[in-house]
């Protein structure tokens, strides 16, 4: 089946809801050359149930393909951007990402809920709120844009809608390194961590802040961060990498 083809069913939904379908596009700056593609993003199975003459479709086979869809983005995102993460990380990173709570965040910070084609009984129950319609529904539209404008159009909503939270630490509790250091540094028994803020940048409403991480003394790492938590986390990422050569030099020392 072409993708022309796709979503025919849906070329008659109601007047008022294509003038805000137009709006959508227009706030998120892309423009679907099919856009029954973007109406069955947001068709949901409550409304199709209660359309049976009209033979809508519902969104569950774009949630299907937008779920592929950021598994590959985010995968690509998080292996060029964390180089020094190991596949155990990259895994847990990802799957904070991609989960529904932090969809939800994504498609309520899009207003996601308020487009939504619902039945009178889910609209009635608070269906526009509900999580895991709002994250079904982010991943259809992913599904969706990706039918239509490919992967590279897919990679630019994301780049404004969700990578930027993860550089900013949005997702750091599932990236811990201090704990992991403190972990390598009490197995080899090397001595206490000491965590220092050495520099603030910026206004107060724009505040970047530089920590230092010290072992017995002597610097080990560096890092910045928009707040003192996620500066502390990248020194103590850095830290871990010159750990992990001090170690290895030691031990090949000893085996000379």
């Amino acid at each position: 089946m072409e993708i022309e083809e796709l979503s025919q069913k849906n070329g008659a939904i109601p007047e008022q809801a294509r003038a805000k379908f137009e709006k959508l596009q227009n706030i998120l700056g892309l423009h679907f050359g099919n856009k029954n593609l973007l109406y069955n993003a947001f068709t949901h199975s409550s409304y199709v149930n209660e359309h049976r003459r009209k033979q809508y479709e519902d969104n569950e086979r774009l949630e299907f393909l937008g779920d592929a869809v950021l598994e590959l983005t985010v995968s690509k995102f998080l292996f060029l951007k964390f180089p020094k993460m190991t596949e155990g990380e990259l895994t847990k990173l990802r799957a904070a990402i991609v989960c529904e709570p932090s969809l939800v965040i994504f498609a309520n910070e899009l207003n996601f809920g308020q487009f939504v084609l619902l039945g009178k009984g889910e609209e009635i129950t608070g269906g526009r709120e509900r999580p895991a319609l709002l994250a079904d529904c982010f991943e259809a539209f992913v599904g969706a844009l990706y039918l239509d404008q490919g992967l590279e159009t897919v990679v630019g909503f994301l780049e404004k809608v969700v990578f930027p939270k993860v550089e900013l630490g949005m997702f750091s509790h599932v990236m811990d390194f201090k704990s992991q250091l403190q972990e390598m540094v009490q197995q080899a028994n090397s001595g206490a961590l000491q965590y220092t803020i050495i520099k603030e940048n910026g206004p107060a409403h724009n505040r970047t802040f530089v920590s230092q991480v010290m072992l017995s003394g002597a610097e080990l790492g560096v890092g910045n961060g928009k707040s003192k938590k996620e500066a502390e986390q990248r020194a103590a990422q850095s830290a871990m990498v010159a750990f992990k050569k001090q170690q290895m030099n030691k031990n090949n020392n000893e085996a000379q």
